[in-house]
């Protein structure tokens, strides 16, 4: 079966996480909660037949077609499938999600040009939320939370704690390289500590498989390797790639995409220089320098 091959993964019997191999670039996760009646989704998928995939295996589970689904941000990685369940389906994002999405449009046609993402008609949030917002879908008290600026300036945390469950979008990356230059260091290590607080035991990370609090520690001690390194290189005046190419990967060797470090120092720097998370960086600069760290060849698209 290839890596690529998704899987509907039951955590309890109304909510189930829709997780898809690899976990690397364009390979997201989502999920869906119902009771039978009504379903509530949670993110989307990269292109649009990965997104009619995700419509398939819902059905095939028993749930009816969502009536609400939440964007934990705005990749389109998680938003471009939002059209296909749009407008029966309701999206839900944090405001700055809905903002996020507008501006970005085709993103990733301009990132990944060859990839076939289908017909993709931009789908933005139609509510939106500012600090936390709860609500019953599918039979179960959910809650979305925004962390503060981490992996974008727009993140969502749902939490179902009648489950003890999470699903942490792209604050985490099970057995991949965290993200962040679009988001913040310090608020990613702020969002880890909000995980923690919610006692959730199974969490289902952005991209990766299913796991448990113990990715919050793994995520933790990269974070602050990148901070490490940052400062390092910052203060012998070395560039977020010099700094890069001067690391030891230690225990972060076998990651998925490792050359996000070079992403992830150009955010330490933007920090360590006094600008606020969130804070525009050039995306030539930054996916170029992952060029360069890729061993001269671009990221690629695995969807």
């Amino acid at each position: 079966m290839p890596a690529t091959d998704p899987c509907t993964v039951p955590l309890a019997p109304s909510v189930h996480a829709y997780v898809q191999p690899d976990g690397g670039w364009c390979l997201n996760n989502a999920g869906f909660v119902s009771d039978g009646e009504s379903t509530l989704l949670i993110d989307t998928a990269a292109t649009e037949r990965r997104a009619r995939l995700l419509r398939e295996a819902l059905l095939a589970s028993g749930a009816p077609l969502p009536r609400t689904l939440v964007n934990t941000h705005h990749h389109g990685d998680h938003t471009y499938g939002n059209a296909v369940f749009a407008p029966e389906a309701t999206v839900v994002g944090h405001e700055a999600c809905r903002s996020e999405v507008v501006a970005a449009g085709h993103q990733l046609h301009l990132i990944w040009p060859e990839t076939d993402f289908g017909d993709i008609a931009i789908t933005a949030p139609d509510m939106t939320y500012s600090e936390r917002l709860t609500f019953r879908a599918g039979g179960t008290e959910v809650r979305l939370i925004h962390p503060g600026v981490a992996h974008t300036t727009g993140d969502t945390v749902v939490h179902l704690p009648e489950h003890g469950i999470v699903f942490t979008g792209d604050l985490v990356f099970q057995g991949g390289a965290p993200f962040i230059p679009m988001g913040s260091l310090a608020g990613s290590l702020r969002a880890l500590d909000l995980l923690r607080s919610l006692d959730a035991g199974i969490v289902v990370p952005g991209h990766g498989p299913v796991t448990d609090p113990s990715a919050y520690d793994a995520t933790e001690r990269y974070l602050r390797y990148v901070a490490e390194v940052a400062e390092a290189g910052h203060a012998k005046g070395l560039t977020p790639l010099e700094a890069a190419q001067e690391a030891e990967p230690g225990e972060f060797a076998e990651l998925r995409e490792s050359e996000r470090l070079v992403a992830n120092l150009h955010r330490a720097y933007a920090e360590l220089s006094g600008e606020p998370g969130g804070s525009a960086l050039d995306p030539v600069l930054v996916f170029g320098d992952m060029a360069v760290m890729n061993g001269g060849v671009p990221v690629a698209c695995h969807a």
